[in-house]
């Protein structure tokens, strides 16, 4: 069996790849075909045996649709042109422009003369002269007539593609545009030639009547309602491509390697397995292979996630796409290509974004029985009154009538107007959520996976824990501390110095500092010898741990990384730093459990730091160790199980799973791949804000089927007075006006239901305060400790707020403004909590101590902005 991928082209509703996927599962050698209606594509499995490439494409062409070879349609993408899906959105936005402009005139001659009456609005004296009276019925008809047939040329589409289904026995909602929209020209015409006749025959009286009976404003604000919500979906549609484009910027373009003994740079695509290249600091890995010598630290959080470098020797293995951040390394290349792991991820998002299954919409699914019926029950109704001895016009304007009140403009109206107003509302509230579908999915969510780094923890190191050894005061060990780690670039260096200087506390002057690869650093200051690191550094300088072996088995259950302090051969202490939970991450799993949401944390960390956060937030299952390659693998795993799955994540190596997901949700500080391989991003990169989103989408949900209720109540009355039903008892026969007023009331209905949800109100978290969050570790510490029969050390505890304060900026014009900001503000020393208000112009900001106005002034004017007042 062979795999293959195909673009798909033509569809417009979930029941034209229904329509697709069904077609080609006929085809005799064909298995496992899914239509992915959101990205344009096709993935299938076939036997090369029984089945051909092109007699999979004639399936997909006979059944109305056009189909190519994904592969191939991507070799022909090396030559220069425009994208595809650009064009396609650039298209669609011209057509409705200009289907606008000509609408508005349209509506206006047709409905001048009401809107003076109901709303007093004065008509211009040449207006009243040239379209007011019978004697101008001919020029106002016309006058539309000629307006409403550019909108009609331009949105052509929705007539051959919706009488094309319609004729093949599949209608779907173009059909249902297509028939209302001509059904009401159509009429319009009908009505001219009756009143030209009118004219002909003296019938002024015939003249009148018809006058009144136009419809070439409904023709046109059919097709330009339609389109609005298409525009909209086909901007959602381009995000898709933009994950992929992100990816293989990742992969570098160039590798230096050594062949015949000398050094050469080539393009990464020409790499073979076996090669040796070079590495200097500062550049990306080309591709997968062993350290043959030179030792380093690789940034590996491009793939892993995990926010801390890597230490690399001779024997060890590197990744491609990963950053060499200090020292100059060969390595023997030895997975190359398209079997590097950064090829595997791409691919791994392509596939997994490709047979994700559509999401059928509600009113597509209204649609394929309600056209089918409204034309049989025009039919009848037209037959049934020829029957009756009425005349041939009278029941050609019964037919005609029952298919214009039956324009869906209210049915088209309910689900893109919904969405509008509850993706607004997100938006509003720093929740992005990308599409339609990812609203409608989420609201069947039944389990929430996450990544544990920076997306329940900050993604940074933290001290958390100070131990002195007797005789040693906190702060001349954190003196000594800085004093050791102020020349490193190591995140938990970094961790060492934020903790001091919170304490205001100034680092001892060193001498003779030496960096010891993969185990710490020694430096020396009056007469004593220093050193900081791990245990086998310890071991090797000769110091007892045998005081602390129960306290480094408890912080390692914690979660915890100690760094171990000693002076010549004591310990004088260990500050063990970890990667904390963010404030409202527990809260939020909280609110999940409470909504029936099982939550499931899946990291590449250790089991036991994972098993740590699980106690401490409550989770009730964890997967640990989880390679980046196999995070889809265990989505998938739970999908086949019957589970509807959210996946939040932030870093590269999320994005296959976040692909692979029915809903991926990204944090907004996370990397640009997993926000845009994401159908919702968290700007605020808070856990509570992906509760929102589930409930944002269970109100928008609901929300629709109410509109799609207000829409279908109106058809089920006014389609059987339209039919002439109450004709023969009482004379009765439903007026054009108020069918047409009748139609509005619908619709109007419908955009008030929906503007509803701007009163939806996101989740906030309790204010829960830094000694709270610390204590809470503590708490779990002492508890694991007590079960290991050791003596609880004290816990280091953060300094509560000091300071709060709004910043006026300057400068910010979108949501990338609005990240930059953010991310900024909260890398400065003593910063905890920063807001970015995008629309006010404002930072809101909570630090540790007092940040003089010039240093907010610096970090902002260095990210691009400015600081005003």
């Amino acid at each position: 069996m062979k795999k293959e991928q195909f673009t798909i082209t033509g569809m417009t509703c979930s029941a034209c790849s229904a329509r697709v996927e069904k077609a080609v599962a006929k085809v005799d050698g064909t298995k496992d075909v899914s239509v992915n209606l959101l990205t344009n594509s096709m993935q299938l499995e076939y036997d090369e045996q029984k089945t051909s490439v092109p007699a999979i494409i004639k399936a997909v062409v006979d059944a109305g649709y056009g189909a190519s070879v994904k592969g191939k349609q991507a070799a022909a993408k090396a030559a220069p042109q425009e994208d595809p899906v650009k064009k396609s959105i650039a298209e669609m936005k011209h057509r409705l422009v200009w289907s606008i402009a000509f609408l508005l005139p349209t509506m206006y001659i047709s409905m001048h003369g009401l809107f003076e009456k109901l709303f007093g609005l004065p008509v211009p004296q040449i207006v009243s002269e040239v379209f007011d009276g019978p004697q101008n019925a001919i020029v106002f008809a016309f006058s539309q007539f000629l307006l409403v047939l550019p909108i009609m040329y331009l949105n052509r589409r929705y007539y051959i593609a919706g009488f094309r289904n319609l004729f093949r026995g599949a209608p779907n909602m173009d059909s249902l545009v297509g028939m209302g929209s001509m059904a009401a020209a159509l009429f319009g015409a009908f009505a001219i030639f009756r009143m030209g006749w009118g004219f002909g025959h003296g019938d002024m009286a015939l003249v009148q009547e018809y006058s009144t009976n136009l419809y070439f404003e409904s023709a046109g604000m059919i097709v330009t309602l339609i389109t609005v919500g298409k525009y909209l979906e086909a901007r959602a549609k381009g995000q898709t491509s933009k994950a992929l484009e992100k990816l293989m910027d990742l992969a570098p373009k160039q590798a230096c390697v050594v062949r015949g003994g000398v050094e050469q740079v080539i393009p990464a695509e020409e790499l073979v397995a076996g090669d040796e290249v070079i590495v200097r600091p500062g550049e990306r890995i080309p591709a997968d292979g062993t350290v043959l010598a030179g030792t380093t630290s690789i940034d590996e959080s491009a793939i892993t996630g995990e926010p801390i470098p890597v230490e690399k020797q001779a024997g060890d293995k590197v990744t491609s796409a990963t950053i060499n951040k200090q020292g100059f390394i060969h390595f023997r290349a030895e997975r190359v290509g398209e079997d590097t792991t950064i090829s595997q991820i791409i691919r791994l998002v392509d596939e997994a974004s490709a047979s994700k299954a559509p999401i059928a919409r509600m009113a597509d699914k209204i649609a394929g029985v309600f056209v089918p019926a409204v034309i049989a029950i025009a039919v009848l109704a037209g037959a049934a009154w020829l029957a009756m001895g009425a005349s041939v016009e009278f029941a050609f304007s019964i037919a005609i009538c029952i298919l214009v009140i039956s324009c869906p403009c209210s049915l088209g109206l309910a689900t893109p107007v919904a969405i509008m107003v509850g993706t607004g509302k997100g938006a509003e509230n720093g929740i992005l959520i990308k599409s339609g579908e990812a609203l409608e999915v989420a609201q069947s969510v039944d389990t929430v996976v996450m990544d544990k780094t920076g997306t329940i923890t900050e993604g940074r190191p933290e001290v958390t824990v100070i131990v002195t050894a007797d005789g040693i005061a906190e702060q001349q060990l954190l003196s000594i501390a800085a004093g050791l780690e102020q020349g490193s670039e190591h995140p938990l260096a970094e961790a060492v110095m934020t903790a001091a200087k919170a304490k205001g506390i100034a680092p001892q002057a060193m001498t003779d500092f030496r960096a010891l690869f993969g185990r710490g650093v020694e430096a020396k200051a009056d007469g004593h010898a220093y050193a900081a690191g791990n245990a086998k550094l310890m071991e090797e300088k000769g110091v007892d741990l045998k005081a602390y072996e129960a306290q480094l088995a408890a912080f390692a259950d914690d979660g915890c990384t100690p760094l171990i302090f000693a002076e010549d051969d004591r310990v004088i202490g260990i500050l063990a730093a970890a990667d904390v939970e963010k404030a409202t991450s527990r809260e939020a799993i909280a609110r999940f459990h409470e909504m029936g949401i099982e939550v499931v944390m899946l990291t590449g960390d250790n089991a036991r730091t994972a098993e740590a956060i699980r106690r401490r937030m409550g989770i009730e299952k964890v997967i640990a160790g989880v390679l980046p390659e196999n995070k889809a693998a265990h989505i998938k795993k739970l999908q086949s199980e019957g589970h509807r799955v959210a996946m939040i994540g932030d870093g590269i190596n999320d994005a296959p799973a976040l692909a692979q997901a029915d809903l991926g949700i990204a944090i907004g500080a996370g990397t640009d791949v997993a926000i845009e391989s994401a159908d919702a991003v968290l700007m605020k990169s808070d856990l509570l804000d992906a509760v929102s989103a589930i409930r944002l989408s269970k109100a928008v949900l609901k929300n629709i089927k109410e509109n799609l209720f207000w829409a279908l109540i109106y058809n089920v009355i006014c389609i059987p007075l339209a039919a002439g039903i109450l004709y023969p008892a009482f004379g009765i026969k439903l007026s054009p006006v108020i069918g047409a007023a009748a139609m509005s009331l619908s619709s109007v209905c419908v955009v008030m239901n929906a503007l509803r949800l701007r009163f939806f109100k996101p989740d906030h978290g309790a204010e829960i305060s830094a000694e709270q969050t610390a204590a809470a570790v503590s708490s779990d510490r002492k508890d694991h400790e007590a079960a290991d029969s050791a003596a609880a050390q004290p816990v280091q505890e953060k300094e509560a707020i000091r300071m709060e304060k709004t910043l006026k900026i300057e400068g910010m014009m979108c949501a990338h403004c609005q990240k930059h900001v953010h991310d900024a503000l909260a890398k400065m020393d003593g910063v905890t909590d920063v807001t970015v208000d995008l629309e006010g112009g404002k930072a809101d900001v909570k630090a540790t101590h007092d940040i003089p106005e010039a240093d907010f002034r610096k970090v902002i004017e260095d990210a691009g902005y400015e600081l005003v007042g």
